[in-house]
């Protein structure tokens, strides 16, 4: 369900799992998001906040960063998991440079229920 509350049994197999990594991450690190995002390929790169004096970048940031640098070519889904109530309009964009505009973007809180998935254009 585009844009809206979305049962998170529901999802796909892999869906669920970069939740549950995002959900991970965020919880073994102690910081504010966790994401992971799963490339072409079907592998998965999984990320925490990075908070330092000279670099600040979203957990979702990273993990696109960290596809990138892996030698992805595109994304077939990102999530994040947060206490926000969106998805940034920089994280889906950092997804949508590499993934595409109709790349979808799970939102879920902390304890790993999807609240929303919106795509990343």
């Amino acid at each position: 369900m585009l844009g809206g509350m979305t049962d998170s049994s529901a999802l796909d197999p892999e869906d669920r799992k970069i939740v549950t990594l995002a959900r991970s991450a965020r919880a073994r690190n102690g910081v504010p998001e966790g994401a992971a995002v799963r490339d072409e390929t079907g592998r998965t790169y999984v990320a925490g906040t990075v908070a330092l004096p000279s670099l600040q970048l979203s957990a979702l940031q990273t993990a696109v960063a960290m596809a990138v640098a892996s030698g992805a070519k595109s994304l077939e889904a990102a999530a994040v998991v947060s206490e926000t109530e969106a998805v940034s309009p920089e994280d889906r964009a950092a997804v949508g440079d590499l993934g595409g505009a109709e790349t979808p973007v799970l939102l879920a809180g902390p304890d790993g229920t999807v609240r929303a998935v919106v795509t990343a254009g």
